[in-house]
C-alpha cells in the first residue's frame, strides 16, 4: 500500500522499516517536493507490477532530505531537484548506483488567479510593497531563484524564505502571497489555483534532477527497479505529462 510520509525534519522522523504489515517488503523513497504528483503515481505503477511490495515516499526540500539521509534515517532512494545535493551523498559514500538525471526544470513566477499585485515580470519581484515568497538559498529552487535574477539583472526582495518549493506554492495558493518563484510542474500541478508568468530567462537557469538508490539499502534490486522505472519509458512519460524537461 502507497504511503506519504510526513517529514518531521527536526527529530529525524521520517523513514520507514524493512517489512511491513503481513511481511510486505517497503522500498522507502525520499524524493524532492517538487515531485510529489509524479512519484505517488509512479510508486503506484510499482505497487502494482511488484506483489508484496509496498512504496514509502518521503517528499521535502532535497537539502532536508540529504540532511536527514547523512544523519542515518532508512532510505532506498533518492531523487534530488538539484546536482549539488546529490554531491554531498556522493561526497559521503552514501550512494549504492551512480547518479543518473531523469528530468529537468525550471522556474516560473506563481501569482493568485487574479493577480492581485499585477505581476507581469521578475522585476516586479523587487517591489517592497508585494508580499513575495521565494525557497531558501539551500534549497534547490532558492538557488535557482537567485540564479535566476542574476541572469535577469534584477534583485529579488522576498517576504519570507521557505524550505520547500511546496511552501512557495502554498502560500500564494492560500492568498498569503503576490507572487513566488515556484517550477514549472508545481504551477501546472496546481491545476488552476494559480496562475503562471513566464520569465525569458528561465531557459538559462534549468536545474537537472538526479537519482540513485543508497549504499545502505537492505532492497538493492528492488530500489534498482524503481529507478528503472523512473528512467525508462514508463517514468518519462509521467514526468513529461507533469511538464517535467527531457534530460
Amino acid at each position: 500500500m502507497l504511503a506519504v510520509l510526513v517529514c518531521v525534519l527536526a527529530t529525524g522522523a521520517c523513514g520507514g522499516d524493512d517489512a511491513g504489515d503481513g511481511g510486505e517488503r517497503v522500498l522507502t523513497v525520499y524524493a524532492a517536493a517538487s515531485l510529489t504528483a509524479s512519484f505517488e503515481e509512479l510508486a503506484e505503477r510499482f505497487e502494482a507490477a511488484n506483489d508484496g511490495v509496498s512504496v514509502e515516499l518521503a517528499f521535502a526540500g532535497s537539502s532536508d532530505l540529504v540532511a536527514q539521509i547523512t544523519s542515518g534515517a532508512p532510505a532506498d532512494v533518492f531523487a534530488s531537484a538539484d546536482q549539488s545535493n546529490m554531491d554531498k551523498l556522493t561526497a559521503e559514500g552514501l550512494e549504492g548506483s551512480a547518479p543518473e538525471v531523469f528530468a529537468t526544470n525550471t522556474l516560473q513566477i506563481a501569482v493568485p488567479p487574479d493577480n492581485p499585485g499585477e505581476v507581469s515580470d521578475l522585476a516586479d519581484l523587487s517591489d517592497e510593497d508585494l508580499a513575495v515568497v521565494v525557497c531558501a538559498p539551500e534549497v534547490p529552487c532558492g538557488a535557482a531563484a537567485l540564479a535566476l535574477a542574476e541572469a535577469a539583472g534584477t534583485t529579488l526582495a522576498p517576504d519570507s524564505e521557505e524550505q520547500s518549493v511546496a511552501d512557495v506554492l502554498g502560500k500564494v495558493r492560500a492568498g498569503e502571497a503576490d507572487a513566488g518563484l515556484v517550477y514549472v510542474t508545481d504551477v501546472i500541478a496546481a491545476a488552476g489555483d494559480v496562475l503562471g508568468i513566464d520569465v525569458p530567462e528561465s531557459d538559462a537557469v534549468v536545474n537537472d534532477y538526479p537519482i540513485a538508490t543508497l549504499a545502505d539499502s537492505d532492497q538493492a534490486e528492488l530500489a534498482q527497479a524503481f529507478v528503472d522505472l523512473v528512467l525508462g519509458e514508463q517514468g518519462q512519460a509521467v514526468l513529461a505529462e507533469a511538464g517535467f524537461g527531457t534530460p
